[in-house]
């Protein structure tokens, strides 16, 4: 999963490698950052699932999604609805802080996608199309 041309291609390069990076003149930083590249051997099966079926080879549009806590209980932050997304109480969590990320990205990504996240109401309410 990770980027074949390797680290070394970003040092010796302009680096702008994307349509989008061209377009604006500059890099991307954290596509190249391995520094924030999440731990491979920690992505969940859902979520190795879910990159597979979106055709995305890495993970870093996920890099700062990170296990949190809001009021005492461990939660994730969805910037999309600007709040905290709470980890059900019965998900018994790891000590390993990459594993807690990565249970963190599964979750995120569940409740954006869930019938339940509030976003899905504010389509059914202003939405152009079916």
């Amino acid at each position: 999963m990770p980027n074949p041309k390797g680290i070394d291609h970003y040092l010796k390069s302009d680096g702008l490698d994307s349509d989008r990076e061209k377009m604006i003149g500059q890099t991307i930083g954290y596509r190249y950052d391995v520094n924030l590249v999440p731990d491979y051997n920690q992505v969940t099966p859902y979520l190795k699932k879910y990159i597979d079926h979106m055709g995305w080879p890495d993970l870093n549009w996920l890099e700062d999604v990170h296990m949190g806590y809001e009021e005492g209980r461990a939660a994730v932050f969805d910037r999309n609805i600007n709040g905290w997304v709470t980890v059900p109480e019965e998900i018994d969590l790891p000590d390993n802080q990459q594993e807690r990320d990565m249970i963190a990205r599964e979750l995120l990504v569940k409740f954006q996608m869930s019938p339940n996240h509030p976003l899905v109401e504010l389509r059914r309410a202003y939405g152009k199309f079916e």
